[in-house]
């Protein structure tokens, strides 16, 4: 045991010299937000100076020169057609270009980007895990036992039916549980293919905020749409004192109850996935930042690193299903308040 800890360190100081050379160059921020945000190309990995990433379609419509289409391959180098990545300001990291004024302007922006890729790849994964289980379904008997991986999904799927969904909503359950099931499966797939460090995984489509804010809609949309007259009777005009109606009190914060729900659905998801990712990284950076200090220091915040990287990378496996559980869970609960029986004043 002994001699495998000194194996460990070993291997930890060679990592830490290794990168020495470069640790003054590295800026924190900008390899953390580099990593969680969206980008025009896939980075795979760097061998020496060599960036080896994979090349994604541009899709851009400008008033000058109406719709382009081309590979982010051609802005390495600088412009393509006037389009080119800007640097700094308001549009760092977007595609651009000058305007006939001079100013630096956006076109609208259609671009398969990475984070949209991801989310075409985990959906493709997503529905061939399905398919499979519909496939296995129908070529085995009726009473077959099911085992190994489609055992294991046929064991989500019925928690999350029986537990959630039916307990949740009640007997008009089954019009709504291949919306919700989708949504669990959909999240928990993102989830860990965003934990992957390799492609096709690593990007963090359910740490972006507009995936979490699509998919809050979907749900905003099903909970009021499904809604019925004993719902929207306690928003407009809810059982409590007739000052508190007519101040309107009681209905103002009801109809800001509508919005704050989905509201905390996207916030809640959105923010523990990038945080997850965030302290990942900075744990990492950490190697990177404590070169400077010696070896010793820097072999002993290595061995830290990576053994707290680790811890947390496990607690994220656990993350990944949790948030996926508790927005199906929300959701479902918002569906069955969308739905209360009637009242009747007694007699």
């Amino acid at each position: 045991m002994h001699s495998f800890h000194k194996h460990i360190i070993t291997i930890c100081c060679l990592f830490g010299s290794l990168f020495a050379a470069k640790a003054e160059e590295i800026d924190p921020q900008k390899l953390i937000f580099s990593h969680i945000g969206d980008a025009y190309e896939w980075h795979i990995t760097t061998l020496g100076k060599t960036h080896i990433t994979v090349p994604l379609p541009v899709i851009v419509y400008s008033k000058d020169k109406g719709l382009n289409f081309f590979i982010s391959s051609k802005l390495h180098h600088g412009a393509y057609n006037g389009f080119y990545i800007a640097q700094e300001g308001e549009y760092t990291g977007k595609i651009v270009e000058q305007s006939s004024a001079g100013e630096e302007v956006r076109p609208l922006d259609f671009s398969l980007t990475k984070n949209a890729t991801a989310l075409i790849i985990n959906s493709l994964i997503m529905i061939s895990i399905i398919m499979g289980m519909v496939v296995w379904y129908k070529r085995k008997p009726a009473r077959s036992v099911s085992g190994g991986f489609v055992g294991a999904m046929e064991m989500f799927i019925m928690d999350i039916h029986n537990n959630v969904i039916k307990s949740c909503i009640g007997p008009n359950y089954k019009r709504y549980a291949p919306y919700l099931l989708t949504v669990f499966f959909f999240i928990l797939i993102n989830n860990l293919m965003g934990l992957i460090p390799f492609f096709p995984g690593g990007a963090s489509t359910t740490g972006n905020i507009a995936v979490t804010m699509v998919l809050a809609l979907c749900t905003f949309f099903i909970v009021n749409l499904s809604g019925n007259k004993e719902y929207w009777k306690e928003i407009f005009w809810p059982d409590v004192p007739l000052w508190l109606k007519a101040f309107p009190l009681m209905p103002a914060i009801e109809f800001f109850g509508v919005f704050v729900k989905p509201f905390a659905l996207m916030i809640r998801l959105f923010a523990n996935i990038m945080a997850g990712h965030t302290i990942i990284l900075s744990l990492t950076c950490l190697i990177f930042l404590t070169v400077a200090m010696g070896p010793a220091v820097n072999a002993g915040m290595t061995v830290l690193s990576v053994l707290m990287s680790i811890f947390v990378y496990a607690l994220e496996l656990l993350v990944a299903y949790l948030q996926a559980y508790v927005f199906t869970i929300l959701s479902a609960i918002f569906i069955s308040l969308a739905q209360p029986a009637p009242h009747h004043p007694s007699k």
